[in-house]
């Protein structure tokens, strides 16, 4: 029976990490009681998210043997974790026959110990430029998840959703992948009913392609208008297909997306703001600080170098 093992850093997500346990234990609870699943840290310590919760891993490193997959797990902080010492660990691990799965920035650390040269990965979406650029013989993907070759990876939270799903199907068979699916069907009959979206319902596929427009063109902002062109609907059913389905406008679902970037390259880079504000779109830093000032209420010089604290 397959074994997974989550290696889990400081400032990872709740969200993600459930995320990627949850389908595992609602197949466990479907006829799969050999499935087991366990957390480990780097240095066997316990760990905190982003939000403060802190986790005790389930056992030490030396006593981890050989899983069939490893999720390697990242958040806040993802640089200063891709260490010589975690490459040398995933190298390891690698060798032994273990799945590599990166999950929100656990591909960078994947990267780093050389395990991606010529393959396809993603990873959180507010980094993929970043990580096209810092690793170019990555081929970097803009999929919600990707499947294909000897490491696996995908987005935050609800990519990462989608990835397990996708994997319990394809390890388990159909039957336990709707048993690990309906536990979220109650969030995809509210979307239909237009009560909000859920964490296990994705929109519709022309809002997911607007989105990943979106994403790929952060740096340069695609006017409303072409973006509707683009993917093949007209500028008011753009603006009433966001609005249904997220709450908010394209136009400032598209801001969004630019400023929660500009926020994770000052926190986690040493880039000036201006360099900021053009990997973001805007024209320069004054632009970028008032309309980060306006949305947060408080200028973006002020998370430069800041990390969530515990």
């Amino acid at each position: 029976m397959p074994r997974y093992a989550v290696l889990l850093f400081d400032g990872f997500s709740n969200f993600v990490l459930s995320s990627l346990i949850e389908p595992l234990r609602a197949v466990h609870d479907h006829g799969y009681p050999e499935l087991s699943w366990c957390i480990v840290t780097p240095d066997d310590a316990p760990v905190r998210s982003s939000s403060g919760l802190r986790v005790v891993p389930d056992l030490p490193l030396a006593e981890l043997g050989t899983p069939d997959a490893l999720l390697v797990v990242a958040g806040y902080g993802f640089r200063d974790h891709s260490t010589a010492r975690v490459a040398s660990l995933l190298r390891r691990m690698s060798r032994r026959g273990t799945r590599l799965i990166g999950a929100d920035c656990g591909s960078w650390l994947i990267a780093r110990a050389g395990l991606l040269q010529g393959q396809t990965a993603t990873l959180h979406w507010s980094v993929l430029a970043d990580f096209a650029e810092t690793f170019p013989e990555v081929a970097v993907s803009h999929q919600r998840y990707v499947l294909d070759g000897p490491v696996w990876s995908s987005g935050g939270a609800a990519s990462s959703l989608d990835m397990m799903l996708a994997l319990v199907g394809r390890t388990f068979g159909p039957a336990a992948a709707f048993a690990a699916t309906s536990m979220f069907l109650h969030d995809a009959v509210r979307k239909r009913a237009g009560a909000g979206t859920g964490i296990g319902s994705r929109g519709s596929q022309k809002l997911q392609e607007a989105i990943r427009v979106m994403v790929e063109q952060v740096e340069t902002p695609m006017p409303l208008a072409e973006l509707a062109a683009t993917i093949g609907t007209s500028l008011r059913s753009l603006n009433r297909m966001f609005k249904s389905e997220i709450g908010m406008g394209p136009g400032r679902y598209a801001q969004m997306l630019r400023l929660t970037r500009a926020r994770e390259l000052a926190t986690a880079t040493e880039l000036p703001l201006r360099e900021i504000a053009l990997r973001c779109g805007y024209s320069d830093a004054a632009a970028l600080e008032k309309a980060f000032s306006r949305t947060y209420g408080q200028p973006l010089r002020r998370w430069i170098g800041r990390r969530p604290t515990s």
